[in-house]
Formats: structure tokens, C-alpha cells, sequence
């Protein structure tokens, strides 16, 4: 097969010396491994104290990075008086330093050429990629309207981009996370209170009674401030419940650990709402005064019995009832957890929305220790030109489909790349910040034809990730340690912004992404949108509307405002519900007016055949999903993946501890690299268990390259939500190969 865009190692491209930049570059490729960090160092003679917040995972705690007078970063610390850290970062946090001196790092402009007849890179000056990055972007809107370009993007370097396709006259930008992470819990709680959780969860973890974790790994997703929080809970004597096949680290702290069958948690949910309302322990001042539909939940949920779940779930209806009572027991100072990665069956909206049902009958939503309401800092835009208005928007490449997505779905944007006859609104470009499409998006064979369609396709990472390979310019971004970014202002408990500043200067020719796009932005013939030449001035610019200066927050890196509304419901107030009637909504008419069952069904799904288990993935302290694997820091503290597998089907298989072992999913794919063995009894039979993010095929990739296993890889079922677009990824089931099977790694 003819391959336009073929796949190129970048390996010895872009690290030789000319790219270096002064001493500073050879400690960091040479000598990080060498150097002993002690507590110490904070308070070393000369050392600079710069505000930063993290980039390591979504949370953002503010921090601090220690520089020597020799210009090398030495540790971070978190900021004491962010209320999102308390001063406390995680491994990952602390290890992001790695990051920064991670000596497989991109570190110059790459173009794809072709020479003798072989696609390579070779290395560009800036004003080159630039250059070419423009013209194709001008081309692509000549020949096919602005609309063409999309973007595809993950972390805070995506919000440059977005401004420059927006100001282009394009808002085909996607967020990954929005289909394959949070958006069925996002659409649930939207369609039952109004809003959604936010990111960070606006759950009141410290205060509450009874926490619920329905597939929601605390103490292993490493959200600092959730971790923190359950901490302090469970030395006040809060009730833990988790539901998980797995003996995760959460469920080893939990009252009730509940191993439920995988893929039949609504029918848990379901007899978990019959219980609390046929046994008359739902909070009923609460559903009285602020909920509606209870009545034709009520009918709806009837025979939904704990002995019924039974059959489905393999949890004792004893159990199930006692679990219940410990919720109601507690509220309204009870959580339900909403979780993070709800993308598991193709009906995970209805899963959504039967956690969000539970927490307003326990009446959650608006007390302590419940759900609390939000507020933040509202920062000004930087003024610029109104956007152009696109003639067409990702929600033309839904057709038809998915009536409730509210942002852009991965996939209709990666069809719509494809052409076909008839196709009337194609993608032509994109442009991909801070996400490894290649190793976290599902349905990769689409994803290869797509790109092999494309006039032009960037990537802009710190890292030569896999995703990297396929580009026709690789753009190298510098770390969040060496960049100012936008202020962080996400509501939540308390209104704060805090600040992110460079550290040291930028390593090598790498360049923040607020200056690429800025570039790109002037090439293009959109300089009124960029009348600034340094991001310092628009953050100046904003804190002065917000009284505050740079000067100061480059000092105190965090501040605080007060508070102007209630951060829970006013005893006797009317309080309204974002919904359209101010209530919350039991019974849906919206997913009902769509065609869609208004409450909860549960729907079995696929099961595995004889000699197959189900394949279940999560996330580990040490890493954020294939961020980090090449972190050094992060490596040595987990180095790769395991499978963990149940004793009776080691038993079964004739496996040993710590065996080596590839795996074969039921399309008959098999894992590009093998996997160590860990037998426990904390994983079902009908199961295995895999941390996400490992399994590097790219040998750039030092210290991630072959190191465990890539479970996206075995993910070539996908069941899609109907109502929102969500990727559900769980209906994968896996079986075991003892010998290296005979087949050619695929790229």
C-alpha cells in the first residue's frame, strides 16, 4: 500500500549540539542522574524561589521552582496557600522536573522531506517551519474555506492554538478528554442538575460522611486535592464504599468494598435508588423542595431489587442494602462520586446520570460534605478583533448524530478528515498540541487513513511522542518550567489565579506555544489579534482589571478573593437549579424529546468467550497516562506495567510470578511488546487489570521504549454513546500468548 505520510523515527534528528544552548543544556542531558536533591536546597545562599503550576496533570496545583545561581532547576515544592495542593504535591508534581531535563527531548524545527526516495526529517530554523506551517494553512483556506483546519489538543499550550484557528475562522477544536474521558458525566449531571462537576470535581470531600467510588481510583488517578481531602475524611471517621472488580487502593481503605461484575454497574445503581426510596431513605425535604420526577422514578425503578441486581452484578442483595443505608445514614453529607474517565460501555450518559440521580436523592448537591457550588475568578479577554464567523462548525461533522454533545467529538473530526463522496464539510488540517492521538485514541485505522488524507498535518510537544512520526513539521515546545502560560482561574472552592513563570530560559530552540502561535497568527495576516509582544503584557493586562499586577504575582505565584456567593445552599432559601424548570431532574424530558430512555435502563452487555477476560485499565500515582513514561524521575519509581491476573486463572494458564507474557484481544490483535505477571486476589477471574500509558513502540523514546504494554493497542471495540459521541472502550476482552508470537511490530 502506497503511504503518503509514512511513519519516521525521530531519533538522532533534532539532539545534536548545534541545538544546544550554553551550559546550562549539557548539565541537564548529562548530569540530572548524578545529582542528590536534599530537603535542604530551599534554603540554599542565592537560590531563586519562581512561581509555577503544574503541567503534569489536569489539577494544576501551584507550586514552586528552586533555581541555582548556575541556572539549574533543582526541585518543586507546592504553594502553601493554594487550597488545590496545601502545599503538598504528588509524586508526579515533584518528578515534573523531569520533564525539563529529559535528554530525549525535541529540540529543534523538523520538516519531512524526502531524500533518496526515503521520507525523513531534517532539521528547519524557525522561520522556516513557520513559514511553510503558514502557506499551507493559507492554501488549505483558499482551496477549502478556514473551516478545514482543526486542532486537536490537550493541557494549556491548546488554548494558544484555539485563539489562532478561532481568529483563522475555524472552531473545529477538539479536546480528546471530552469524548474518551469526561463527557458522559459531564452530559449526565448536566441533564439532572443543570452543570456539570468541573475540573477539579467540586466534590466536598473533607466534610463528608459517606463516600461512594463507583470506578473512581483515588489514591491512584493522584488528583492531589481529592487524595488529601479522602485522607482527612477517613480520620474523621467518614464511611468509604467503593465498587470495582479490583482491590484498588482506594477499596483497601473502604467499609464496603463492593466486586461488582464489570460492565453491570447502572443495575447496582438501580437497586442502590429502589432501596433508598421503596425504603423510605431518601432525603425527602430536600427531593420535596428541589427535585421533581420522583413519582415516575418511583414506578420506573420498582422492580429493580437488590435481588434482581443480584443475579446481574454478583453482589449480595445484603450487601447492597447495607451499603445503601450507610448513604442515607449520612446524608446529605454524602458523596456519589462522579469519577473521571467515564468512557467505558456506550451507555454511560445513563450511568452518569444514575450516580447524579443518587446524589439528589440523598440530597448531596449544595451541602457540606455533598457537592459544592463553584465560583472563580471571571479574567477579562485581551482585547482583539471580533472572530471571523465560520460558515460551517464540528457540529455539521456529527450529522445528525449525538444531540447532546456539547463539545467536539475525537472521532466525527477524525471521519470528516477522511474524504468521501458526497462529503460536503472535510477537515484538511490539523494542528495537534499536547496529545499522542497515535497512542490514546481509539479506532486507529481511521485515525491512520485520516491522516494519510491530510494536506497538512503539525504536531507542537515537548516530547518525540508517537504522534510526532506522522508530521509534516514537528514544532518544539519548551515545558511548562520554562514559559509564562495563561493565569490559572479554574472555579472552584475558593476564587484564586495563579501564576506560571519561567524558571530558567528556554532549553535548545524550543519555544513556548503563546510565541507559535503568535507567529503563525502574523504569517497568516492576522496581526490585529496578536497586538502584544510578549505574553507578559496580557497577563499585566488582565491582573490590573482584577487588582492585581504581574510584578505581584510573580512574587506571592498565588492569591486568593473573596468569595461572593454561598458556597452551599442558604437554609431556607429557593435556591434554582440550572435546569430549564430550576429543579433537578429525575425524569429527563430533554433525552426523552431526543428519542432516549428519560431515566436510567440497564442493557447488558458483550461477554468474553472461554479463555478470554475482560480488559480493565487504569492509572497509577507515578504517571499521567503516556505523559510521563519517558520522565526519569517518574521511571524509577515505576518503570512498566504489569497484568495483574487472578490466582485461579494463573493456576489455569500455568502462569508463574513476574512471567513474561504478550496478549492477544478477541480481533485477534497482539500486544507489540510483553508484559510481566502480578497474580492477586485482587482482581476478579473474569478480568485483568492494566495500567495505562506504558508500552512505547517509538525508540526515541529512551526510557518508555518497550517497557510494558500498551493497552489502546488490544482497544479495537468501541462502543460509541448515542447521545453525546463518548468512546466507550471497555468491551475489549484479552487471552494470553507464552510464546513470542511471530509478527512485525506495527508502528
Amino acid at each position: 500500500m502506497h503511504t503518503r505520510r509514512k511513519f519516521i523515527k525521530i531519533s538522532a534528528l533534532g539532539l545534536g549540539a548545534t541545538a544546544l544552548t550554553g551550559g546550562a543544556a549539557n548539565w541537564v542531558v548529562g548530569a540530572s542522574t548524578k545529582k542528590t536533591i536534599s530537603a535542604g536546597f530551599s534554603q540554599a545562599a542565592g537560590w531563586r524561589k519562581v512561581a509555577t503550576y503544574c503541567e503534569v496533570c489536569f489539577w494544576k496545583c501551584s507550586g514552586w521552582a528552586y533555581v541555582s545561581p548556575e541556572g539549574q532547576i533543582q526541585k518543586i515544592t507546592g504553594n502553601a496557600d493554594d487550597p488545590q495542593c496545601n502545599g503538598r504535591l504528588c509524586p508526579r508534581g515533584t518528578g515534573g522536573v523531569g520533564m525539563f531535563n529529559d535528554p530525549d527531548r525535541l529540540k529543534t524545527p523538523l520538516l519531512r522531506v524526502t531524500k533518496n526516495g526515503e521520507q525523513t526529517y531534517r532539521e528547519a530554523s524557525w522561520e522556516e517551519a513557520l513559514d511553510f506551517v503558514a502557506g499551507k494553512m493559507k492554501e488549505i483556506k483558499e482551496k477549502h474555506g478556514a473551516e478545514s483546519m482543526a486542532l486537536f489538543n490537550h493541557g494549556s499550550s491548546g488554548r494558544y492554538f484555539t485563539y489562532l484557528l478561532n481568529a483563522f475562522g475555524s472552531n473545529n477544536v477538539v479536546a480528546p478528554s471530552f469524548a474518551q474521558c469526561r463527557g458522559p458525566r459531564d452530559t449526565g449531571f448536566d441533564l439532572t442538575f443543570g452543570e456539570s462537576v468541573s475540573s477539579p470535581e467540586v466534590t466536598d470531600i473533607r466534610d463528608t460522611k459517606c463516600l461512594v467510588l463507583i470506578g473512581s481510583h483515588i489514591g491512584e488517578n493522584m488528583h492531589n486535592g481529592q487524595i488529601q481531602e479522602m485522607s482527612e475524611a477517613i480520620d474523621k471517621g467518614a464511611v468509604i464504599i467503593t465498587v470495582d472488580p479490583r482491590l484498588s487502593t482506594a477499596a483497601s481503605k473502604s467499609k464496603y468494598w463492593l466486586p461488582i461484575k464489570p460492565s453491570t454497574d447502572i443495575a447496582l445503581l438501580l437497586a442502590w435508588i429502589h432501596v433508598l426510596i421503596y425504603d423510605d431513605l431518601y432525603n425527602k425535604e430536600y427531593v420535596g423542595q428541589y427535585a421533581e420526577g420522583l413519582n415516575e422514578l418511583k414506578e420506573h425503578v420498582k422492580d429493580f431489587t437488590p435481588e434482581w441486581a443480584y443475579g446481574i452484578t454478583t453482589l449480595k442483595p445484603e450487601l447492597i442494602r447495607h451499603s445503601a443505608r450507610e448513604m442515607a445514614n449520612a446524608a446529605p453529607s454524602v458523596i456519589v462520586h462522579p469519577g473521571r474517565h467515564t468512557s467505558w460501555y456506550g451507555d454511560d450518559v445513563q450511568r452518569s446520570r444514575a450516580i447524579a440521580i443518587l446524589n439528589g436523592l440523598l440530597g448531596s448537591w449544595g451541602n457540606r460534605g455533598g457537592l459544592f457550588f463553584k465560583e472563580g475568578v471571571k479574567l477579562p479577554e485581551f482585547p482583539h478583533p471580533e472572530y471571523p464567523k465560520p460558515s460551517w462548525s464540528w457540529q455539521e461533522t456529527l450529522n445528525g448524530r449525538y444531540p447532546l454533545a456539547k463539545e467536539a467529538i475525537t472521532n466525527t473530526i477524525i471521519e470528516a478528515s477522511i474524504p468521501g463522496e458526497g462529503k460536503e464539510h472535510v477537515i484538511k488540517g490539523w494542528i495537534v498540541s499536547g496529545t499522542n492521538l497515535v497512542v490514546s485514541v481509539p479506532l486507529k485505522e481511521q485515525l491512520m487513513k485520516a491522516m494519510q488524507s491530510l494536506d497538512l498535518l503539525v504536531v507542537v510537544d515537548t516530547m518525540p511522542m508517537e504522534i510526532t512520526g506522522y508530521a509534516d513539521v514537528v514544532l518544539p515546545e519548551c515545558t511548562y518550567l520554562e514559559r509564562y502560560d495563561d493565569l490559572r482561574a479554574v472555579p472552584h472552592r475558593e476564587p484564586t489565579l495563579a501564576l506560571r513563570m519561567p524558571a530558567v530560559e528556554p532549553l535548545y530552540e524550543t519555544k513556548p506555544s503563546w510565541w507559535i502561535a503568535k507567529q503563525i497568527g502574523e504569517r497568516i495576516g492576522l496581526g490585529d489579534f496578536f497586538k502584544y509582544n510578549d505574553l507578559k503584557e496580557v497577563l499585566d493586562w488582565q491582573l490590573k482589571q482584577v487588582g492585581s499586577s504581574l510584578s505581584e504575582m510573580e512574587r506571592i505565584g498565588l492569591k486568593k478573593y473573596p468569595r461572593k456567593t454561598p458556597v452551599y445552599i442558604e437554609p431556607g432559601s429557593a435556591h434554582q437549579f440550572a435546569t430549564e424548570s430550576g429543579k433537578i431532574q429525575f425524569n429527563s424530558a430533554e433525552l426523552k424529546a431526543y428519542g432516549f430512555a428519560s431515566m436510567p435502563v440497564y442493557t447488558p452487555h458483550a461477554e468474553p468467550e472461554a479463555g478470554y477476560y475482560r480488559l480493565i485499565y487504569g492509572r497509577a500515582p507515578m504517571h499521567t497516562f503516556s505523559r510521563t513514561a519517558n520522565n526519569r524521575n517518574l521511571v524509577a519509581l515505576m518503570p512498566e506495567n504489569s497484568v495483574w491476573v487472578n490466582p485461579q486463572v494463573a493456576e489455569l494458564w500455568g502462569l508463574k510470578k513476574n512471567q513474561y507474557v504478550w496478549l492477544k484481544n478477541q480481533d485477534g490483535v497482539i500486544s507489540n511488546f510483553p508484559v510481566k505477571v502480578r497474580i492477586t486476589e485482587r482482581i476478579r477471574w473474569d478480568s485483568v487489570y492494566i495500567v495505562h500509558g506504558f508500552g512505547h513502540h517509538h525508540k526515541p523514546l529512551t526510557y518508555a521504549y518497550g517497557r510494558g504494554v500498551n493497552d489502546t493497542e488490544l482497544i479495537t471495540q468501541i462502543a460509541i454513546d448515542p447521545t453525546m459521541g463518548g468512546t466507550g472502550m471497555r468491551g475489549n476482552f484479552i487471552t494470553f500468548l507464552k510464546e513470542e508470537p511471530k509478527k512485525e511490530a506495527k508502528l
